[in-house]
């Protein structure tokens, strides 16, 4: 099981009951004239497991992160303290392998958001995180006819408390085999099929990059669609810096370019000094 697997279903269970130097052509500094707007800063708290979270909190919003992310109701009060958002809240669900394209676990799932997703609104947020599940054999369409009819039982109730459901983007060659969610194209119809600005899509980059490429094109072309983004170094999911081989300053130009205005969430896992890692993540994606 991953680390981050293991880390969502602790979040679930518990939730419900530098600085860049000398990279040449990585440092950009200053945001080219034309953009609506720059990039939101937050990151996700899982990849730093080991550090406490009041003291993350502290020194993160030192840094000029504004959010942690992928926490459940029981954080959301040190987030609070210390002045920071939840770009991405979790706390609702049965995990990434069991979905809303398993129709076994709807009533489940239902009543898990339906308890959640007031938490959220009550605690100022405007997202909450979910997943299509593993395929188990169904079809592309099966996915998407037992995702809609699910997900359509809580949009009354997300539309209520304006929340958004966030659907995450995730590989299934790499990390998380046999799950449905895989492709840009296939989560973008799911939004189409709902046709709600309740639902939308997490745009993982690391994990796109993995299962089609042309990250760029897909993110003009489906930025309506989008919700939130993550970062992430491929191969390897560690740094966003030189040593892998997306190029994060053109990847955040074309987001900002786009007109989106809401957080792009760190989720590297780092090879080096955590705290120089992220400094120099944020430096890379500051355009």
């Amino acid at each position: 099981m991953s680390n981050r697997r293991k880390a969502i279903a602790k979040i679930v269970g518990a939730s419900i009951g530098t600085v860049l130097s000398g990279s040449p052509g990585f440092a950009t500094g200053s945001s080219p004239t034309g953009f609506r707007s720059g990039i939101r800063h937050s990151v996700c708290k899982w990849c730093y497991g080991k550090v406490p979270l009041e003291d993350f909190c502290k020194t993160v919003k030192s840094i000029g992160i504004e959010s942690v992310e992928l926490l459940g109701p029981a954080e959301w009060p040190v987030l609070k303290a210390n002045g920071l958002d939840c770009a991405l809240p979790h706390g609702a669900g049965l995990g990434i392998e069991k979905g809303f394209n398993e129709p076994d676990y709807h009533n489940e799932l239902v009543r898990s958001y339906e308890e959640v997703i007031p938490l959220v609104a009550r605690a100022g947020y405007r997202t909450l995180i979910c997943f299509s599940g593993n395929r188990k054999g169904k079809t592309d369409e099966e996915g998407l006819v037992n995702c809609e009819k699910g997900l359509k039982r809580l949009l009354a109730t997300a539309e209520k408390h304006k929340v958004t459901l966030i659907m995450e983007l995730l590989n299934s060659k790499v990390d998380h085999k046999d799950y449905q969610c895989d492709h840009t194209a296939w989560g973008v119809e799911l939004c189409k099929r709902l046709g709600s600005d309740r639902f939308k899509l997490l745009y993982d980059i690391y994990h796109m990059q993995i299962m089609e490429g042309d990250v760029i094109r897909n993110i003009r072309e489906n930025i309506a669609y989008i919700g939130h983004f993550h970062t992430g170094g491929v191969p390897g999911r560690n740094e966003i810096d030189a040593t892998q081989e997306l190029y994060y300053p053109a990847i955040m130009r074309a987001i900002a370019e786009t007109g989106y205005t809401g957080y792009v969430g760190q989720e590297f896992i780092p090879k080096r000094d955590w705290l120089e890692s992220l400094k120099e993540s944020i430096k890379i994606c500051s355009i």
